[in-house]
């Protein structure tokens, strides 16, 4: 029976895996060491080698002959663990098995040792797709952990994981693998399986895989399906991926570059008719184009066509400008009832801004001077115009109506924070010091939007359950107080990286100082008032009566 690409080259070893170099080097260094945790959360996109790390350590941490924390592959051991067959090493798919009953039922059968390896391990996949409840039954498990039990989770969707796991869990993050990298191991596989390829082909299959390397071998599985003489060439890579082929292209932007907007609309016929999406010419227009800007900026040319070499001598402005006029187009191109109509739009636009722009390069020294003598006389006209409308505002002024944007804040829980700082400045202390130790990691780990939002603000204090940020737009601080998930978020973090899991308080910069100057003010009042009465009591006891003091009360009329 025919394996799969992705099964069949596996990675067996740490040292095999591909783009995860620092998860790989720190899993063999605790099994090495023998500091094994008794839970890991493995997070990151999908295809980039969680599972295959889950179960490489779940061998690595078992076998009896691993050196240097790699296992030898070559043990019963080690053979049973890859082929699934050790009762020792459980793989769970929480998509299938979300409930609270079969969460506890593997806390129950973990409560036994394991039978043949040194540790049981339970690796759970999808985890995030775990129930409330079920997220509950493990919580306990992790708590009160087994000894010899280890438990490894693995998720796409970090965000939807609890905060109370999160802190009982050492994280590791794989990231999106290069595709470069992805190239190299695709080439290597290619050799092994005595299969020859086009260097262009590989760079594109790499390039759809978009960082993963199961979808990698996947779209290679299928090329090879294709090919009858054992070669992977570039038109089957594009016929797989659905890519307009590079020629199309070469030749779609040259005329562009020749203002030829008939021929240019003839070769978009030509790809239309041959079945390809025009929403994916969209999308190869765009990184056809920023190829051309990297190979200008001194970059790497994946390119060999004399065609694309051609087009390079394309200016860059006239490059961002085509750029610019295909991202508006791909929205209507993408969602639209007529594709091909939107697409040929956009072709007569592309080739009417390079026209104009060629146009205007070549206009004579006298024309660009009148045109320069004219921008002149415009602004001195404008500045006349300006002139004019003072004078009419100062005769007749006008009061105008401004609409400002006010965000209302909570004023007297921002006060209950201030008093309890006074009263444990300490504590408080070690609160705002966390969170401005965990400012970087926050930022980093939320979506760009949510980042826009927080780049304005600065923690300012901090308690136990409330994390109160200045911000310096009133509209930013509203903003984040409606997002329910950056609150999650944040949540999570700061649980994970100080111990305590605060709310987000925004607050307008101006607001809470305002607030801060109010607050100092009746700590000052309320000092200022005890001496007094101190004083008034000091003059009202006669001399050598002081022992008194503490028993009189002064009442004003």
């Amino acid at each position: 029976m025919y394996q799969a690409l992705y099964r069949k080259y596996r990675s067996q070893t740490f040292d095999e895996m591909v783009g995860q170099e620092v998860v790989a080097t720190t899993l063999k260094q605790a099994v090495a060491s023998g500091k094994i945790s008794h839970a890991y959360l493995f997070s990151g996109p999908r295809g980039t080698g969680k599972t295959s790390a889950a179960k490489i350590f779940a061998k690595a941490m078992n076998c009896p002959n691993q050196v240097n924390g790699e296992p030898c592959n070559h043990c019963d051991i080690c053979r049973d663990i890859t082929n699934g067959s050790l009762e020792d090493v459980i793989e769970i798919d929480a998509a299938s098995n979300n409930g609270v009953d079969e969460i506890r039922e593997i806390r129950d059968k973990s409560t036994y040792a394991p039978s043949r390896a040194t540790y049981k391990v339970y690796i759970i996949d999808e985890v995030h797709m775990l129930s409330t409840g079920a997220f509950n039954a493990l919580l306990k498990t992790l708590e009160e952990p087994t000894e010899n039990v280890v438990f490894i989770l693995a998720t796409t969707e970090l965000h939807k994981i609890p905060a109370t796991i999160l802190s009982r869990v050492q994280r590791f993050e794989f990231k999106t693998i290069k595709t470069k990298a992805i190239r190299n191991h695709l080439a290597e596989i290619l050799q092994k399986e005595e299969v020859t390829f086009d260097e262009e082909a590989l760079a594109l299959i790499a390039k759809r895989a978009e960082g993963g390397m199961r979808d990698a071998l996947s779209i290679l599985d299928q090329a090879l399906s294709l090919t009858n003489d054992k070669h992977v060439s570039l038109e089957i890579a594009e016929e797989i991926t659905g890519s307009i082929s590079l020629s199309a292209l070469d030749h779609y932007v040259a005329d562009l570059l020749a203002h030829q907007t008939s021929q240019a609309l003839n070769d978009l016929e030509i790809i239309f008719d041959s079945g390809k999406s025009m929403s994916r010419f969209a999308t190869d227009l765009l990184n056809y184009l920023r190829d051309i800007l990297v190979v200008q900026s001194g970059g790497e040319n994946t390119h060999q066509g004399e065609a694309f070499q051609e087009n390079l001598s394309l200016p860059q402005d006239d490059v961002f400008r085509m750029i610019d006029i295909v991202t508006k187009s791909l929205p209507e191109i993408k969602n639209g009832t007529h594709p091909k109509i939107y697409a040929e739009m956009m072709t007569i636009r592309l080739s009417e801004k390079v026209q104009k722009s060629s146009q205007a390069q070549e206009l004579p020294d006298n024309v660009t001077q009148e045109i320069q003598e004219l921008k002149t006389q415009i602004q001195e006209l404008q500045q006349a115009l300006q002139s004019v409308k003072k004078a009419d505002l100062a005769k007749e002024p006008q009061v105008r109506k401004t609409k400002t944007f006010r965000y209302k804040v909570d004023k007297d829980k921002v006060m209950t924070i201030m008093r309890e700082t006074v009263a444990d400045s300490q504590k408080s202390r070690q609160y705002l010091d966390a969170l401005k130790s965990s400012w970087n990691e926050i930022l980093n780990n939320i979506s760009i939007q949510d980042r826009a939002l927080l780049m304005g603000s600065e923690p300012v204090l901090a308690n136990s359950e409330n994390a109160i940020l200045a911000f310096d737009a009133a509209f930013n601080a509203e903003q984040v107080m409606k997002r329910s998930n950056l609150n999650d978020i944040f949540g999570n973090i700061m649980s994970q990286a100080s111990g305590f899991s605060p709310k987000i308080m925004a607050v307008p910069r101006a607001d809470f100082n305002a607030i801060r100057s109010e607050f100092a003010n009746s700590l000052k009042t309320g000092k200022d008032n005890s001496q007094e009465e101190i004083q008034e009591k000091q003059d009202f006891i006669p001399e050598g009566f002081d022992f008194l003091a503490d028993k009189i009360t002064l009442e004003k009329e």
